[in-house]
């Protein structure tokens, strides 16, 4: 599987005819849940990613679907035309055991014989789940062991001050996430500041507001995280559009 099919799948605009839903959900285990549908194909940026996703999509008659890891900065991603897309989004500390989080971090892994009824996981056929049951397919994979979560990631993200050292604490933190507790904490910040920028609030104002050390400072972090900077999103010109932006539901960690 080459990689740029797998980057675009966070992608949505519709300048490039992606039309993209996505919404949150009461499951604790999943972040969100999204689908997508491509007319036209061409190039976007893929902004950085804290969380890793089940995705599942439709290109040229073949289902395939992946796992797809954590991603620590911006990208460039090609879009293919006319294909379909879902996903589900998981939440930080949850994991799949059998597939270590920390070798997926800006990359992927491939799910081998899916069609589309049906997707082999961990020996076992699954119906392909769907954007309206996607937290049922989560509870199943909960009971069957195959979806796991380190309580320690989302009590210390609530605001939690557990008994471990901190070394112990990042270590677990990189072990259920890929990431730092410092690198999911700067793409959190990344992303909010994006998001504030684009509904007009001035760049000065968001150095104040996410303690950000000056513009520069901001500036730097939102061309590593975002692949933008400030002037660029507040006045965008379409020539590459941004993947969808969101606020997260995940807390940030301290």
């Amino acid at each position: 599987m080459t990689q740029w099919r797998i980057r675009q799948l966070r992608t949505g605009a519709i300048r490039l005819g992606l039309e993209i839903e996505s919404r949150p959900s009461e499951l604790p285990y999943i972040e969100r849940v999204w689908r997508s549908r491509s007319i036209g194909g061409g190039r976007m940026t893929s902004i950085a990613a804290s969380h890793w996703e089940l995705v599942f999509w439709e290109h040229g008659g073949q289902m395939q679907a992946a796992v797809l890891g954590p991603d620590p900065r911006a990208c460039p991603a090609p879009v293919p035309k006319d294909a379909t897309f879902f996903g589900i989004s998981f939440a930080l500390g949850t994991s799949m055991p059998h597939v270590p989080i920390g070798g997926l971090v800006g990359g992927s892994a491939e799910i081998p014989d899916v069609t589309r009824r049906s997707v082999w996981l961990k020996g076992s056929a699954w119906h392909v789940p769907d954007y309206d049951n996607a937290e049922a397919f989560v509870r199943r994979m909960v009971r069957e062991d195959i979806v796991d979560c380190d309580p320690i990631v989302p009590a210390v993200l609530g605001g939690a001050d557990p008994d471990v050292s901190e070394r112990t604490l990042q270590r677990r933190f990189v072990a259920a996430t890929g990431l730092t507790r410092g690198a999911i904490r700067q793409i959190h910040r990344a992303r909010k500041a994006a998001v504030l920028i684009q509904t007009g609030v001035p760049a000065q104002d968001v150095v104040h507001q996410l303690g950000y050390f000056d513009q520069p400072h901001l500036a730097r972090s939102l061309t590593r995280f975002i692949g933008r900077t400030a002037t660029q999103l507040s006045a965008p010109d379409g020539t590459e559009p941004l993947s969808l932006l969101y606020k997260p539901t995940s807390p940030v960690p301290a």
